[in-house]
């Protein structure tokens, strides 16, 4: 590599390219390569959707293990969550806690045809 000149060496002082920080963004760019997402706006569906889940999560956590309401809204969230099979079992909450976006793309129609080999 040549040397730098002296402004762009003063440019990229503070900028250390052995460590270079990635950032988090490369989630998504596997996950629609891999699911065949071809709109951005499915992936941020699907985010939305896993963000409103883990907030639901979190409000039912605060509640007493005992209060009927509780119990009530636990049973009808796992169950809805089970029904639509982004879960695999009804075993409790920490299921749902760790919902991500791939678990909403495995349901996908194309993704179902895909692995079972009719596409």
């Amino acid at each position: 590599m040549r040397k730098l000149k002296f402004h762009e060496q003063k440019l990229l002082k503070k900028t250390n390219f052995l460590e270079y920080d990635k950032g988090k963004g490369h989630r998504e760019g596997l996950v629609t390569q891999r699911y065949r997402i071809v709109e951005r706006d499915d992936y941020k569906k699907y985010n939305g959707i896993c963000l409103m889940v883990q907030k639901q999560v979190n409000i039912i956590k605060q509640m007493d293990p005992r209060d009927p309401f509780r119990i009530e809204m636990t049973g009808m969230l796992l169950d809805k969550l089970y029904n639509m099979g982004v879960i695999s079992t009804k075993s409790s909450l920490v299921k749902c806690e760790n919902l991500s976006v791939s678990s909403f793309c495995r349901r996908r129609l194309a993704t179902v045809m895909t692995r079972i080999k009719m596409a």
